[in-house]
């Protein structure tokens, strides 16, 4: 259990200093102890670059695309799905993951593909739910539409995954305000490395964002907030938008 950082009411008050016999009246108050609270720990911003994989599965029909699901690493799970939301992210047009894109565009089962934009990928808390909840959609199209099994894909879907390679920023922070500009500074690659990237890290439950703010400043509520950010409905500068106006909620 995480508690708040404590203010006392006592500096909440105003003080009195004395400056050339002068008395100099200085109000602090609570937005201004609290948004310059020390962390724990400082949060230290990085970026990731990948090196892509192409794995042995490959796909050109609605069967191998159901077998490969089953067998494939988690990795190319993690990759088709929340890695290449930073490719999506960059573009407001198409779909969210590889695997419905394919299906729409290669395979031309527009049913397919739609089933499986749908899919909403926060709301798993593993890699396997996530797998298996893919290959579910594949199964039940396939037995409800027969005929699509006939089809092959003129492109296979290659099933790929990426090793990361993490790179250090230089950037710090040991305070939310130090947090909120770190934010607006950094590229849109540090914010999916931490954001999204992290859930992998994570086994699907966080991010290193909310993680910070919870257990170095305390930060429940906004901590859960972040988590609850739709990372469909907007580009990655959108999200970093977000992400920052519930913290200048939070100073404010």
């Amino acid at each position: 259990m995480y508690i708040q950082p404590h203010i006392d009411s006592a500096h909440l008050k105003s003080s009195s200093h004395q400056w050339s016999g002068n008395s100099v009246q200085t109000a602090i108050t609570p937005t201004t102890v609290f948004s310059t609270v020390q962390a724990k720990a400082p949060f230290e911003f990085k970026s990731a670059a990948h090196l892509l994989f192409i794995e042995r599965e490959r796909a050109s029909s609605i069967d191998e695309l159901l077998k490969a699901l089953q067998s494939c690493p988690e990795e190319s799970i993690f990759q088709h799905t929340f890695r290449t939301l930073e490719e999506h992210h960059f573009i407001k047009e198409g779909f969210s993951n590889d695997f419905a894109h394919w299906a729409y565009t290669e395979l031309g089962e527009v049913g397919l593909g739609e089933r499986l934009a749908s899919l909403d990928v926060r709301e798993f808390t593993s890699l396997a739910a996530l797998r298996a909840r893919l290959v579910q959609v594949v199964e039940e199209f396939a037995s409800e539409n027969p005929k699509s099994r006939e089809r092959t894909a003129p492109m296979p879907f290659y099933f790929c995954s990426s090793k990361t390679i993490v790179l250090q920023t230089q950037r710090h922070a040991a305070n939310l305000l130090e947090f909120i500009d770190g934010l607006r500074q950094v590229s849109l690659h540090s914010i999916h490395y931490h954001f999204i990237e992290a859930r992998l890290r994570r086994k699907l439950e966080s991010n290193d964002f909310s993680i910070w703010l919870l257990r170095d400043l305390g930060l429940e509520r906004e901590s859960a907030l972040l988590n609850h950010i739709d990372i469909y409905t907007s580009t990655l500068e959108g999200v970093r938008r977000k992400i920052i106006q519930i913290l200048q909620n939070a100073v404010h």
